[in-house]
């Protein structure tokens, strides 16, 4: 079975065919570079990042494009809030994005346009619009007329009636229709603004992706992916943009993660719980943010609250424990044990490990749904725990646990949840000392001074390490 994905579009899964036999163009719809970006904000960043990495896992070539809005209504707003100019906003909050993206695990785009670096196609998108008749002009301001769009409301489901009883649009009466969106706004006193057939001016919101999308991608691509709030009108004037400027069909698979909500509440400023990922990484890890959104469907509203980060990080602990236990396994070479001479408690070990491959890849497969693919992770662990409290691994037991490793190891190549380097907690000096403290907790236990080793094992307890007895001996671990 190939990949399938639930087409906004279409409203149902299809099967995935790109245009292009083995390659796949990817567009996700970037920040607008006016503030540090908040919670919500990163679930599509993470979750598209997932997809398009485990998309290269599978062998495709993937041409990821994410745009950076660096000229809006918000950025000037901001600007002479506090006396600066909007490119001097928009650079520090673009540079503080990558910075956030970096501490997050997520990989740069193919390429990340900035809307200022392409005035020029937008101005050339607009001016055949108008040829075609599609864009009128009105005072200095380009306006896209819907009614001549028929398939208008295509991805959103509604009719423009009913668009036009319901939408939040600007109001300006002096438009033909109240849906009809600025492809060019004429320039106003301290704002930025460029030369252009209609006088000074700057772009609207919707044609910069348009034009940024095609420029990088071509006049139709295979996926375009954003949150559910961008369906309505972000995406559908997209839609109306590039398909009345020529392009067949523009996006092939439309895909949009849904809402988060933080505490059972809608995030907004009014309520004050906009929280921003900076700030919640002075706290949470990356990895646990990561393991959050991707524990969930992506589709799926998802809510946001301190009980469940942590629950999410009790989780992400016993992965990275069990992970870091397995690096410290001897790699054994696959040809060095072949499945007809292995005992059958290894054999069925192997079993289950590709019982639960398959189910994982067949989940990311079919709509990459994350969720699913994530509980097999974690039987994968279990079987990994298993094995490990048998004892010290040897043998055959260390050629499965090392199978262990590499499957890890092969998924994280795009879930980004492990931690390969040897943390402080677990290196030098400080192990030495846990060591010489289990010894010394042994030689109390076979002396018959259970009490002295009960209290060595209750305080290391109180201080977050948890002492197991194994067969071959007592091993220590982070507790989650």
């Amino acid at each position: 079975m190939g990949i399938r994905i639930y087409n906004t579009l279409t409203k149902k899964k299809e099967d995935f065919i790109p245009i292009e036999p083995g390659k796949v163009k990817f567009y996700l719809c970037g920040p607008t570079v006016y503030d540090y970006f908040h919670i919500g904000n990163a679930r599509p960043f993470i979750v598209f990042d997932v997809f398009r990495r485990y998309l290269e896992y599978r062998g495709f070539d993937v041409t990821f494009v994410v745009n950076i809005t660096d000229v809006d209504d918000k950025i000037i707003n901001r600007a002479h809030r506090e006396n600066r100019s909007p490119a001097d906003v928009a650079e520090e909050f673009t540079r503080a994005y990558f910075e956030d993206l970096e501490k997050l695990r997520i990989r740069r785009a193919t390429v990340h346009p900035k809307a200022t670096e392409h005035i020029a196609e937008m101005i050339a998108l607009i001016r055949k619009l108008e040829e075609r008749g599609i864009a009128y002009r009105l005072n200095g301001d380009v306006y896209y007329n819907v009614e001549k769009f028929p398939d208008y409301g295509r991805l959103s489901g509604k009719k423009l009636e009913e668009l036009q009883a319901g939408a939040r649009v600007e109001v300006d009466e002096r438009k033909r229709n109240p849906l009809d969106f600025a492809l060019w706004k004429a320039a106003k006193p301290g704002e930025p603004a460029w030369d252009s057939p209609w006088g000074k001016g700057r772009p609207g919101w919707h044609i910069e992706c348009s034009a940024m999308s095609m420029k990088y991608l071509g006049p139709d691509f295979d996926i375009h992916a954003g949150g559910e709030d961008l369906i309505f009108p972000h995406h559908e004037n997209e839609i109306a943009q590039s398909c009345g400027a020529g392009s067949a069909q523009f996006a092939r698979y439309w895909m949009h993660n849904g809402f988060l909500n933080i505490r059972g509440e809608k995030m907004s400023k009014s309520l004050g719980n906009v929280l921003t990922v900076r700030e919640i990484l002075k706290q949470i890890s990356p990895e646990v943010i990561r393991l959050f959104f991707l524990q969930k469907h992506y589709r799926s509203p998802i809510n946001y609250s301190e009980d469940i980060l942590e629950e999410t990080e009790r989780a992400w602990r016993r992965l990275q424990n069990t992970y870091g236990e397995l690096l410290q396994v001897e790699n054994i070479p696959e040809d060095e044990f072949l499945a007809g001479k292995l005992p059958d408690r290894a054999r069925a070990a192997l079993q289950e490990l590709a019982h639960h491959r398959s189910a994982f890849e067949e989940a990311m497969d079919d709509d990459f749904n994350s969720a699913r693919a994530i509980g097999h992770l974690f039987e994968i662990v279990k079987l990994a725990n298993r094995i490990l409290a048998e004892g010290k691994p040897e043998g055959e037991r260390a050629y499965v646990l090392s199978r262990i490793r590499k499957t890890l190891e092969g998924y994280d190549s795009f879930l980004s949840l492990l931690r390969k380097e040897e943390s402080p907690a677990t290196s030098g000096d400080f192990e030495k000392v846990m060591e010489l403290l289990l010894e010394v907790r042994n030689s109390l236990r076979k002396k018959k001074l259970f009490d002295l080793a009960d209290e060595i094992r209750s305080k290391l307890h109180e201080m977050g390490y948890q002492i197991e007895d194994r067969p071959d001996g007592s091993v220590w671990k982070k507790m989650s």
